[in-house]
């Protein structure tokens, strides 16, 4: 670790509030095609790890036909801590310390959570007035909420985790994947601890 890298830790530390728990990450698919841009992701888990229990990484998409190859790099990357990688397509949801979602839509994560509720109502085995937010969440894909979301490169978030982070921190950069390093990330946590969250209030 650098000596500003340092001086970024222990201003965290010497803050002394909480650290987000639980980190996601916006990035594209044309991030991950740019050189290193995997190294860095698996340098992230590591600097992401010292401070939250639980990281979410989503990787907008414009071409479908790319998922496949995406989620095989992904699932092999190696990582600290066990990961779970969702695409479009699945459906189960994800239940690992990190956890990656490619091309996997907020909208179309909760429009099939309805579905499901809708189903189990006409099915009888569920009643409208049960349906609350606790029931919402048992069929989201990533059910966890973030407290604090990164952004590289542009302020804004896609069809990103739309119910979950309704509440989070969102911290953007305008520095681009590749040139993401450690006290680019760091920055980010000292930004969240300074913060006083409201939770929409």
């Amino acid at each position: 670790m650098g000596l500003y890298e340092r001086y970024l830790a222990a201003r965290i530390r010497r803050h002394g509030g909480e650290p987000p728990a639980h980190v996601a990450l916006v990035i594209t698919e044309r991030d991950l095609l740019e050189r290193g841009a995997y190294e860095t992701l698996a340098a992230f888990f590591e600097w992401a790890v010292e401070y939250a229990d639980r990281i979410t990484v989503y990787v907008s998409v414009l071409d479908r036909a790319a998922v496949p190859t995406l989620k095989r790099e992904l699932e092999e990357l190696e990582t600290p801590r066990e990961v779970a990688v969702r695409g479009p397509d699945d459906s189960h949801p994800a239940d690992a310390p990190i956890q990656i979602g490619i091309g996997l839509g907020g909208k179309d994560e909760f429009t099939r959570a309805v579905q499901t509720l809708a189903t189990q109502v006409e099915a009888g085995e569920l009643e409208p007035d049960a349906i609350d937010d606790e029931a919402v969440e048992a069929h989201l894909i990533f059910p966890d909420e973030p407290d604090l979301v990164i952004k590289t490169g542009a302020e804004r978030l896609s069809d990103f985790m739309i119910w979950q982070s309704v509440y989070s921190e969102l911290y953007f950069t305008d520095v681009n994947w590749r040139d993401f390093r450690k006290r680019d990330f760091l920055r980010a946590v000292r930004e969240f601890c300074n913060r006083s969250r409201r939770f929409g209030t």
